[in-house]
């Protein structure tokens, strides 16, 4: 059982740090809200193909559907949208580093809107080191002439403020409701497929050029990276807590810039290595794991 669940960590980690190559891929042939469509129509009709063979029936309670339909423009539609128009400017590699940054903004939206989640010193510290790392990522040195490049950037950490508003959203609103987790993925992949659906006409009307390439990239973002891997990332929370399978997001910004650098020959500068040890660092702070005296850990319930 342990090795089951190890090797499932090690998948995710795989998986979630291809999904921004499997992005850069999918752009060669289509549009970027084409590519955030398939992204979550394949997702919800893999998850809906889980709950059917898993005999678990939907939840009837209205509220919970209308907190689902929210969480889907902040967990799908918008972070899916912008990292995809992302790309056509920035390296892949570059765009899965950004990601990283996503527990700091949980971070700081928590302690916004949720009073046990208050900043401490520790958490304050992380936030100061992860926002010097976004400088670094950023190179502010170079100044801001707000080009195609920068605006893409900023594009990526539009995506993990969505990130970071979704998870607090679902802890206020959707956790205290107690729903099973491949409901709440599938309910946030379905609404998120009818809105980019009902939008196509609008954002996702070009020409689609497809190659084996591109449908095989979309495959495995779809049903690998957007259905399958949330399962995994279930069964390792259970297995191991949730503090343990948030490791995935050390390793994610990794496997996304060798495979970057291994598949499509993007170019590596020196700040962005530099910026994303920043944000690890930020996140270990966060959490008083460089500190020298161990704290007691406290679990919530």
């Amino acid at each position: 059982m342990r090795f089951g669940i190890a090797a499932r960590f090690v998948a995710l980690a795989v998986v979630w740090g291809a999904s921004f190559l499997f992005i850069k891929v999918g752009l060669e042939g289509l549009s970027p809200a084409q590519v955030a469509l398939a992204r979550v129509a394949l997702g919800a009709l893999t998850l809906g193909a889980f709950l059917v063979l898993r005999r678990r029936s939907l939840p009837r309670d209205p509220a919970l559907w209308a907190h689902l339909a929210v969480v889907s423009l902040l967990f799908c539609v918008g972070p899916f949208l912008l990292y995809s128009w992302a790309e056509q400017y920035v390296a892949s590699g570059l765009a899965s580093i950004f990601n990283a940054t996503t527990p700091l903004l949980t971070m700081l939206f928590a302690a916004a809107a949720l009073p046990a989640e208050r900043l401490t010193r520790p958490k304050t510290a992380g936030l100061l080191i992860g926002f010097a790392g976004v400088l670094t990522l950023v190179g502010v040195w170079r100044g801001i002439d707000l080009s195609h490049e920068v605006l893409a950037q900023l594009a990526c950490l539009g995506a993990t403020t969505c990130y970071g508003m979704a998870f607090v959203y679902l802890r206020k609103f959707v956790s205290p409701r107690n729903p099973d987790p491949v409901v709440v993925a599938f309910g946030q992949t379905g609404f998120a497929t009818v809105i980019l659906l009902a939008a196509t006409p609008v954002i996702a009307a070009q020409p689609v050029r497809l190659n084996l390439a591109v449908v095989l990239s979309m495959l495995a973002l779809g049903v690998l990276g957007t259905g399958v891997a949330y399962t995994w990332n279930t069964a390792i929370a259970t297995a191991w807590g949730a503090a343990n399978a948030s490791a995935v997001t050390y390793l994610t910004p990794v496997v996304g810039v060798l495979l970057g650098v291994l598949v499509l020959d993007e170019p590596v500068h020196w700040n962005e290595p530099v910026g994303a040890l920043l944000v690890v660092l930020g996140i270990l702070a966060s959490h008083g794991r460089l500190s020298r005296t161990r704290q007691p850990v406290l679990e919530r319930v």
